[in-house]
């Protein structure tokens, strides 16, 4: 059994530090204490989070004690990770904004019942400079700047501020007040995942095992799911939404979403992959399956014969019956440019974002591609503009 528990916490995980060290922990039959860390930077979580959520939901299923730290000191500093210049600090107001709607998106995937929630303002707050500086004395600069973000920021001459040092200083100090076991993360969080470890063990404490998952890429395929790039599915989307987004996505990518949100063995895709090339199997219906799957897992089964169902009638057979009407202005012109009325629909913020869905042939009306970045609209009621490749709008 403990061997088997072994292999399903190791699995589908990118690094276990240092190696052999969670056996051992296993070893001793003991619950452990599984951390992972949240900062609350955006309002929602995505099925990039899911990752590493779904790995917490393994140690929480084999009676771990599970802690969700929620950033919200932290926060106003900003990780740096992934970043190439300083990230804005946030205020309290929107810290508290942002942590609102996080127990609600955590518990399609954890047993919040089951779990204990902590925010590192609790004993971070309580430093004094005396305490910082005691903290800073157990880090040298070098070790700091080995961080691959840092390290490019001095290579390409960009500056870095004093306190985004201190932020993997405070990261690390989380592990040492809850006295932590084991800490979860993404792999862009090796570095601050590993100094919580180091920091454990300057303290007394015995070392946490760190590991990591690897980084969904989001829907363009090609950088990790992040809200500020647009590229995410949103766990507190519609499940019909988040339903489209997967069926949009490359089929290259659907194989990365099978392996780290459904688990698949690499035999699994292997097969999956030879039906394909064979002609036994379309994609389209294997990524509708995949689709189904993930909604099932995070939303739930109803949720997710709906998806399907609503999916296949709009983009399969033009049932265009369930789009929700949208009432224009009653001063609305008419006809109106093409970018006046996406803005109206809040189809698009920007002219920019406008002009290039328009020019890559993403917008239609009435099934019809506008391809003229200057044309004039004339709208009507029923009309049906889809913007995308699952975005759909029609007039009221």
């Amino acid at each position: 059994m403990k061997n088997n528990a072994l292999d399903i916490l190791t699995s589908g995980t990118s690094q276990v530090l240092p190696e052999g060290a969670l056996a051992e922990k296993l070893k001793k039959g003991k619950k452990l204490k599984i951390k992972l860390g949240m900062d609350p930077t955006t309002p929602d979580l995505h099925l990039g989070h899911a990752v590493v959520l779904s790995k917490m939901k393994q140690f929480q299923d084999l009676g771990h004690d599970i802690i969700l730290i929620i950033g919200d000191y932290t926060a106003r500093i900003g990780d740096p990770t992934g970043k190439s210049k300083t990230r804005p600090s946030l205020t309290e107001k929107e810290i508290k904004k942002n942590t609102k709607t996080y127990f609600e998106q955590v518990g399609k995937i954890l047993d919040t019942d089951k779990m204990t929630i902590r925010y590192n303002s609790e004993w971070l707050d309580k430093l004094t400079s005396q305490d910082v500086v005691k903290l800073c004395a157990l880090v040298t600069v070098a070790r700091l700047i080995e961080r691959d973000d840092f390290a490019n920021r001095i290579k390409n001459k960009q500056p870095i501020r004093f306190h985004e040092l201190l932020y993997p200083l405070f990261q690390g100090y989380d592990s040492i007040a809850i006295e932590s076991y084991v800490e979860l993360g993404g792999t862009d969080q090796t570095f601050n995942l590993l100094m919580g470890r180091f920091l454990q063990e300057q303290s007394g404490q015995e070392p946490q095992v760190v590991i990591t998952t690897p980084l969904l890429e989001g829907l363009d395929g090609h950088e990790k799911m992040s809200k500020s790039l647009g590229n995410t599915i949103g766990l507190a989307e519609p499940a019909d939404q988040a339903f489209g987004k997967l069926m949009s996505m490359s089929d290259n990518l659907m194989w990365r979403y099978f392996e780290l949100l459904l688990n698949k063995s690499s035999q699994e895709i292997s097969s999956f992959q030879e039906r394909i090339a064979s002609g036994n199997l379309h994609p389209m219906a294997l990524k509708k399956d995949m689709a189904y799957d993930i909604i099932e897992k995070f939303w739930s089964q109803q949720e997710a014969e709906k998806a399907r169902d609503a999916f296949e009638k709009l983009f399969q057979q033009k049932d265009y019956s369930q789009v929700a009407p949208v009432k224009l202005p009653e001063d609305l012109k008419n006809p109106i440019w093409i970018v006046e009325l996406l803005k109206t629909l809040d189809a698009v913020k920007t002219t920019s974002e406008a002009k290039r869905l328009i020019e890559a042939g993403a917008v239609a009306i009435d099934d019809k591609k506008i391809t003229d970045f200057k044309a004039e609209i004339k709208h009507k009621k029923d009309m049906i503009i889809k913007v995308g490749k699952h975005r759909f709008y029609k007039i009221a």
